[in-house]
């Protein structure tokens, strides 16, 4: 890896890793709402239209099933495509394109096609959105067989994902954060591919595994560097791909600490945390030293008010307590 690294900011990684590839490849190419404004889809695509042209950097209507479908089809023609979904929650227009084409096509074919296309929801949180803008709903695409789900919390792991995700032969879905935007990391100048399901131990530690990643592996960090000065020494996981999903990582950590903590910045019910929990009950449970404690949304819509918004969302003072709780497990 060289040394002729830079800090870049999250959206300016994301930036990179699109350019380095379409540099390299003339066959991948951007379509999506708001791909032609800078700041529609936060400086990710600055500068991209300029360089390759419209006909590689393609600003739509908005439909996002016919977008979404058009890409399909130009993936299974040999295209790579990366589709842009500025909200994550009108994608959900997209989903027969998305799960009942792209997800089965490599198997119903029986290996013989394939389709090499990255689908880019980018969750919105905040500033009284409100329930129909700001939901995250990474477990949905977990659920789905030939699927594979990335969400990156760091600028040096969102360009190397990304470029794993676009060189890849099938779908990926690039779950990504508007509030991890301004995050900032080395990032090498050339590229490079960061494998998916390899977690990363952001902190090591022995009283207990704290497990998250996305945006909430932000406030993780935060957690985990405050409960340090306080004498709580915090394992704390990013785990960067949802699926396929780094299991030995967290089971190893498991059996040191016997308490883990799960932070998801999605609902409780079905959630990604639950998932996890579940791996862990079964294959590691008698190293269990106290029960296993997730920390999600409530199970309701996103607020519209700013004031209703401080209580909805979690951030590192709920894992403090959540963690808090755990250790002192009698």
């Amino acid at each position: 890896m060289s040394i002729n690294n830079r800090k870049l900011t999250y959206s300016l990684a994301v930036n990179e890793a699109i350019k380095q590839m379409m540099e390299i490849d003339e066959s991948v190419f951007v379509i999506g709402q708001g791909v032609e404004s800078p700041w529609y889809v936060g400086n990710t695509c600055t500068g991209l239209i300029e360089e390759f042209g419209e006909e590689r950097v393609i600003d739509t209507p908005v439909s996002e099933n016919a977008i979404t479908g058009s890409a399909v089809g130009a993936a299974i023609a040999g295209m790579k495509p990366i589709v842009v979904h500025p909200r994550v929650d009108f994608m959900l227009y997209a989903f027969d394109p998305i799960i009942n084409q792209a997800a089965n096509w490599y198997y119903m074919n029986g290996g013989r096609a394939s389709v090499p296309l990255v689908i880019w929801p980018i969750v919105n949180r905040g500033g009284e959105q409100a329930a129909q803008h700001s939901q995250a709903l990474h477990s949905l695409f977990a659920h789905i067989p030939g699927l594979k789900v990335i969400a990156p919390s760091t600028a040096y792991d969102v360009k190397g994902l990304l470029i794993s995700a676009i060189k890849d032969p099938n779908p990926v879905v690039f779950i990504d954060d508007r509030w991890i935007y301004g995050q900032e990391s080395n990032v090498p100048n050339e590229i490079y591919e960061i494998p998916f399901g390899k977690g990363t131990i952001r902190n090591e530690g022995n009283d207990i595994t704290l497990v998250s990643f996305s945006y909430m592996a932000v406030e993780a960090q935060k957690a985990t560097d405050e409960l340090k000065n306080k004498g709580i020494n915090v394992e704390f996981i990013d785990i960067r791909t949802i699926k396929p999903l780094d299991e030995d990582i967290i089971l190893n950590s498991v059996k040191k600490t016997g308490k883990l903590v799960i932070a998801d910045g999605s609902w409780r019910t079905g959630s990604f945390a639950a998932e996890i929990a579940a791996i862990v009950a079964q294959k590691a449970f008698k190293y269990l030293k106290a029960p296993i404690e997730r920390v999600t949304l409530p199970d309701i819509p996103a607020p519209a008010s700013s004031e209703l918004e401080k209580a909805y969302y979690i951030n590192s003072d709920n894992i403090i307590e959540a963690i808090k709780k755990v250790v002192n497990y009698k």
